[in-house]
């Protein structure tokens, strides 16, 4: 490991260690969020980065898919020795931890050789047993799998990133999470996340809407049942979701829809870490992580003797407020063009476009329904008006604007932001191949020059 040091190093050794590191094939340094923060030159080149400061800042899976470079940041564990694909290549690489004092502050990646034929033997061991340790996660994986990851919090506003320093924060910290927000504000999404970015990530991440399923079926469906404990029951017995969940997480949704009952009995789960299956007479031990979500006000239903407060406060031990969409006005933009992006994908069609006065629309509607509410909208948009861009009359399912109450982000602010970010999605998408990226975004290359030098993009 190495030490970050609680000074700044002098200016000579700083230079000369980042001298030493150029000459490496590459090398690239992360912050304890996983943002780069220096990359070499050879190392820019070889993922085809023309100007190494121009990706300062991003988060490292932005330029290289599939870095663990953000587990080793935030675990603190290296690879001393692992490889890296890309276009089809083998690479050996190192990554080490960073430290300031006895927290990680980052981490080092170093491409240490670009052949690595020389390291034939062990090579041969040590993909052999990666492809078994692959394989054991992928089968694992495949029954309860996360699909989604904190680079799928999209917004750069104030709200979208305290949210994602939280989630950040939870997925270090191996505690009970009670998330609270609106529906369809991505609390299951975030979940997952907090689940894909924590050390239990390898594990079966199990998800259970309370509000789903009816009380006489939840106990069972939650704890299990032992062979015949109930007329119908399987004679093979039954497994809960907390035996289903065991070392991964477990996902609550809809929490306050628990019956008074069974808050009882979820407590005790909570405080002894063991269940007893409908019909048994064992305990079963468990190590499980909950994450709990609501869309009520659980310290009203505290107060008006609806929810437990001891089971409450076991619940909110980190608790995260997930903002509605008509507080991330400024996120609208780069929401819509993911979306629109998300959804060509499925459909093997291109991406479609919006209009001046589409956007207008879409940034000053109130989204009571939220990101789902604005998904939908922007699906029956594509499927009114399938061809062209996206105007106003393809929004027809949206009520006319009221006078607006509160300011709003002004409508080229919003425009230049969305088209920044466009041209970085695609210069990224393509490995900064300018060409290609012109191909992506449909125009020329020349109109491609021009707005990345309006944008200032190198």
């Amino acid at each position: 490991m190495l030490p970050v040091a609680t000074e700044p190093p002098h200016a000579s050794l700083a230079a000369a260690l980042l001298d030493a590191l150029g000459h490496l094939p590459g090398a690239i340094v992360v912050d304890a969020q996983a943002r780069i923060r220096w990359l070499s030159p050879a190392y820019a080149q070889l993922l085809g980065v023309a100007d190494p400061d121009t990706v300062i800042g991003w988060p490292v899976e932005q330029l290289i898919p599939h870095s663990k470079l953000r587990d080793v940041a935030h675990s603190g564990h290296a690879t001393p020795l692992d490889f890296l694909q890309h276009e089809g290549r083998d690479y050996v690489v190192t990554r080490l931890p960073l430290w300031n004092q006895d927290t990680p502050a980052g981490a080092i990646g170093l491409l240490l050789y670009e052949e690595w034929q020389t390291l034939s033997p062990l090579v041969a061991r040590f993909q052999r047993l990666q492809r078994e340790l692959d394989d054991a996660r992928r089968q694992l994986s495949s029954q309860r799998p996360a699909r989604y990851q904190l680079s799928d919090l999209i917004g750069q506003g104030h709200a979208a990133t305290r949210l994602r320093q939280l989630a950040e924060r939870a997925a270090q910290l191996d505690t009970t999470v009670l998330l609270q927000g609106e529906t369809g504000t991505g609390k299951e999404l975030l979940a997952q996340a907090i689940h894909h970015a924590s050390q239990r990530q390898h594990a079966a991440f199990v998800g259970l809407n309370i509000a789903a399923l009816p009380d006489s079926l939840l106990e069972a469906e939650l704890f299990g049942a032992a062979p015949g404990a109930y007329t119908g029951a399987d004679r093979k017995g039954r497994e809960g979701k907390f035996q289903q969940a065991q070392g991964g997480t477990l996902f609550l949704d809809e929490i306050g829809d628990l019956a008074l009952p069974l808050q009882a009995k979820l407590l005790r789960v909570l405080q002894e870490q063991e269940i007893e299956p409908l019909g048994a007479n064992r305990l079963v031990k468990l190590d499980v992580r909950i994450i709990a979500a609501t869309s009520r006000d659980l310290p009203a239903m505290v107060q008006q003797g609806q929810f437990r407060a001891d089971l409450y406060y076991r619940l909110n031990i980190l608790p995260i407020t997930l903002p509605p969409l008509r507080e991330r006005s400024e996120d609208i933009p780069l929401l819509v063009r993911h979306l629109l992006l998300r959804q060509a994908e499925r459909t093997g069609l291109s991406c479609r476009q919006l209009s001046t006065d589409a956007l207008y629309r879409l940034t000053t509607h109130a989204w009571p329904g939220n990101i789902r509410e604005l998904r939908n909208v922007l699906e029956q948009a594509c499927l009114y008006q399938p061809e062209g861009v996206l105007d106003a009359r393809s929004l027809h399912m949206l009520p006319n604007p009221a006078p607006a109450t509160r300011p709003c982000t002004p409508l080229a602010d919003l425009l230049a932001a969305t088209e920044r970010q466009a041209l970085l999605d695609a210069l990224a998408a393509c490995q900064h191949n300018r060409s290609q990226a012109a191909q992506r975004l449909g125009i020329s290359r020349a109109t491609l020059y021009e707005k990345l030098a309006r944008h200032g993009i190198r």
